[in-house]
Order: C-alpha cells, then sequence, then structure tokens
C-alpha cells in the first residue's frame, strides 16, 4: 500500500471518528467520550496531512504540538466554570483567525492571479468568514468577560451601513480575484480583509448580554464554515468534512436556542434584546419578599414527596454545584423523588448547567430539559431554584415584556417555590422577576455554596 493511499484512508478514518464523536456530544452521558474521540480524529488528522506534504522538520512540529497542548489543556483546567463561554468564544475566535491566516498566505504566496476559480473563492470566502469571526468573537468574549457593556451598542442607520460594507466585501473580492483590469488586486484584498474585521464588530456589538449563548453558538458555525473554506483552499478533504460538521451542528444549535429563547435567528441579530437601556432599575427589589434562612427550607424540602431543582448561572458563580448534588442526595434518602429542571439558555452558553452538573456527578437520568419536565411543576411539591432567573420569570408571559413568549420553566405553578441569590438583582434581561414577590416563594439569601452548605447541615438535623 503506498504512502498516498495510507493518507486518504486516514482521512476517511478521521472524518468517521469526527461524525461519531459528534454523534456522542448529543448526551451529558457519553460526551466527554465524544470529545476524546473527536480530539484523536483531529490528531490523525494532523499527522496525515504532515505526512501527505512531506514536511521533514519533525523538531518545529513536535514544539508547536506541544506548546498548543500544555496551554490548551491549562486553559481548559483552570478556567473558571463561569469563564467557560469566554474560553468557547475565544476558541471559536481563533479558529476563525487561523483559517484566515491560511487563505491570506495562500493569497499572497501565489505567483499569479488565482482568478475566479473554486480555489479563489475559496480564498475570497475564508479570509471573510474568517476575520468576521475573529473579530465578532472578541467582541463577544469582551461583553461576556465585561470588559466592555452587555448592553446593545447601537447608532443612527447601524443596519444600512453594515449592508453597505457587506456588499463592499463582496466587490472588494471580486476585484481582488482580478475580474478587471487596471486595479490593483493585492490592495483590494487587503481592504476587503479590513472591512471583514470591522463587520464583525459591528455585526456583534448591538447584541445584548442575553442573546451571548446564541451568538457564541451562530460564531461557532462560522468558524466552521471558515475552516470548511480554507480546506477548499489547500484541498485537504478533512478540513473540509470537519468544517463542514462544526458549521452545520453550530447552526442547528443556534436554532435550537433560538426557539428556546421564541424569537428569530433575525430578530436575535438586530433585536438589541437583553439591553436594559429602557429599564428604570431604581424599582427593581423595591416590593417586600418572604425570606427563609437554612432550617425553613430544610423544613420544606424534606417533609414533602417530590422536589425539582432549576440550576442557574449563579449556581456556576458560586462553584456550589457538588454541594447541590449533596442536598439532592440527603432529600432522596429520606424518600424525596428529586429531578432536576435544566432550561436550554440557562447560564452563558448552551450546556452549561449540564456541564456543571456532571461535574458534580449527578446522574444524567436524574436531568430533564423543558418540555420533559415543563408540564409537571404543577404537581410538585418544592422547587428549588438556585441562581437561575430570566428562565422562570413568569413576566414571559405578559405580552408587554421584553421577554415575552420566551418558554420559560413554570415553577410559579408548583405548591411552593424556593430561590436562592445573593439579591434580588434582576438577571441578562434587566427585568425584574415576578417569581420573588409570589406568595408561595421563599428567598433563601446569601452565597449559594455557603448557603447550600448550611442547608446540607439543616437537612441532616431534620427528625
Amino acid at each position: 500500500m503506498n504512502l498516498e493511499i495510507m493518507v486518504e484512508l486516514t482521512y476517511l478514518l478521521s472524518a468517521i471518528l469526527f461524525v461519531v464523536g459528534l454523534k456522542r456530544l448529543q448526551s451529558p452521558a457519553t460526551a466527554r467520550r465524544g470529545n476524546a474521540i473527536a480530539a484523536v480524529a483531529m490528531a490523525l488528522a494532523i499527522l496525515a496531512t504532515v505526512v501527505d506534504n512531506q514536511i521533514l522538520s519533525w523538531g518545529e512540529i513536535l514544539v508547536g504540538v506541544a506548546i498548543g497542548s500544555i496551554i490548551g489543556g491549562l486553559s481548559a483546567r483552570l478556567v473558571k466554570m463561569t469563564a467557560m463561554p469566554e474560553m468557547v468564544g475565544l476558541f471559536n475566535g481563533f479558529g476563525g483567525g487561523a483559517s484566515a491566516l491560511v487563505a491570506i498566505a495562500e493569497y499572497v504566496g501565489a505567483e499569479a492571479e488565482v482568478g475566479t476559480s473554486t480555489y479563489g473563492v475559496s480564498i475570497m470566502l475564508g479570509t471573510f468568514i474568517g476575520g468576521v469571526t475573529f473579530s465578532g468573537s472578541m467582541i463577544a468574549f469582551l461583553k461576556l468577560r465585561e470588559w466592555m457593556t452587555g448592553n446593545p451598542i447601537t447608532y443612527p442607520a447601524q443596519k444600512t451601513l453594515n449592508a453597505i460594507m457587506f456588499l463592499a466585501v463582496l466587490v472588494l473580492g471580486a476585484l481582488a480575484l482580478g475580474i478587471r483590469a487596471g486595479t490593483d488586486p493585492l490592495a483590494m484584498f487587503w481592504i476587503m480583509l479590513a472591512l471583514s474585521l470591522v463587520l464583525g464588530i459591528t455585526l456583534t456589538i448591538p447584541i445584548g448580554g442575553a442573546d451571548m449563548p446564541v451568538v457564541i453558538s451562530l460564531l461557532n458555525s462560522y468558524s466552521g464554515l471558515a475552516a470548511s473554506a480554507a480546506g477548499f483552499v489547500i484541498m485537504n478533504m478533512v478540513l473540509i468534512i470537519s468544517g463542514a460538521l462544526v458549521g452545520a451542528s453550530g447552526l442547528i444549535l443556534t436554532m435550537i436556542m433560538c426557539k428556546g429563547m421564541n424569537r428569530s435567528l433575525t430578530n436575535v441579530m438586530f433585536g438589541a434584546f437583553g439591553g436594559t437601556a429602557a429599564i428604570d432599575k431604581s424599582q427593581i427589589g423595591k416590593r417586600p419578599v418572604r425570606r427563609a434562612d437554612a432550617d425553613t427550607v430544610a423544613a420544606e424540602l424534606g417533609y414533602v414527596n417530590s422536589v425539582i431543582i432549576v440550576p442557574g448561572y449563579g449556581l456556576a458563580v458560586a462553584q456550589a454545584q457538588h454541594e447541590l448534588r449533596k442536598v439532592g442526595d440527603l432529600l432522596e434518602q429520606r424518600g424525596v423523588d428529586v429531578r432536576y429542571a435544566v432550561h436550554p439558555v440557562a447560564g452563558r452558553m448552551p450546556g452549561h448547567m449540564n456541564v456543571l452538573l456532571a461535574e458534580a456527578d449527578v446522574p444524567y437520568d436524574k436531568l430533564f430539559d423543558l418540555e420533559e419536565i415543563n408540564d409537571d411543576f404543577g404537581g410538585t411539591d418544592a422547587v428549588l431554584i438556585v441562581g437561575a432567573n430570566d428562565v422562570c420569570n413568569p413576566a414571559a408571559r405578559d405580552p408587554k415584556s421584553v421577554i415575552a413568549g420566551m418558554p420559560i420553566l413554570d415553577v410559579d405553578k408548583a405548591h411552593r417555590t424556593i430561590v436562592m441569590k445573593r439579591s434580588l438583582s434582576p438577571g441578562f434581561a434587566g427585568i425584574d422577576n415576578d417569581l420573588f414577590y409570589n406568595d408561595n416563594n421563599l428567598m433563601f439569601f446569601g452565597d449559594a455554596k455557603q448557603s447550600m452548605a448550611d442547608l446540607v447541615k439543616a437537612i441532616r438535623e431534620l427528625a
């Protein structure tokens, strides 16, 4: 078997492993193994590419792999759970940037005009999509990191200017392909790249913080498309396939997230949802609430038949998932039926709560999504809400609310709700939560980790 056939077979095996890995990411129970399978697929693809191109400087390659592995391993190991969305945003940006660099290198290194061939068009697409992905992801990172305002940044004629820039990129890309004599293709190419970077910024800054989970998945789709375009540029089949898989899965996830918010993708991109500029914050948290301590909450949860736990971003901030698991175990030992309700947009990225609960080894068969469990709240004795806000805000049923129509967990239909939060501060949407003031609700204020530890102690002391 000659070298070329071995390389092609390795590429085929890599592509199959990518599909298998992606399939296993559908369930929290198999997600870790799926991620490992996809990592093996990428390692095989890199090895085959190096061998196929007869790169002899193995020392430099191994040094690069080692440095990248150390940085990636430390980043994934040391990053806080609350900072996961920012890291994903950065990875999206790096993926788009890498694809753009491949396209730029190919164009600049071309000995003659690339023309309007598949090769030339792929270079322009890789540069454009990669540039937009890189700059857009950096803005998403800054918003999530709160190094810039999470509110929408808008200005007059914003959509019109974005449309003009998009058309300009298309024209400049055509000129860079040399379709018109008398122009400098290289100069047109650099201008197109600059406009692509600017467009990525202007497309992302008007998006409010509440829509960041959707934006992250959309940018992930962009990074896949950019990688696929880079694959056409260098004629690498596995890069084309893997990029297309990422692009398609990212787009599907984006649509699922939009459905979870009952909004269209167009509305997410241009609706400025998540901003708080028009909301009077001075009125938030001014109404009286019923407070509870650990002993009261333990009694409310320990002497009932059924409890549903709703995790939210506050749980991730406090890193209280392990203590929460202890609460669930103690309640089950008392004969209480305990389940976990996970909203599709809880947290700051898709699957944030699933990853958080998996870290605490919460059984996967105890996790239920909105559609599976929403009808059960009416017959549930108590609901414990830990750091969640907008995903269980009854205001979504008000046609005049900024989150009107957003599917929520119907926790207010339970006999008793208990909310664990530091304060009455609003969620990403920036609005008050009527649930806090209901007669059947108790507010258990404090740091979730400490409060959960106190709750564990109080449950153990129950008769």
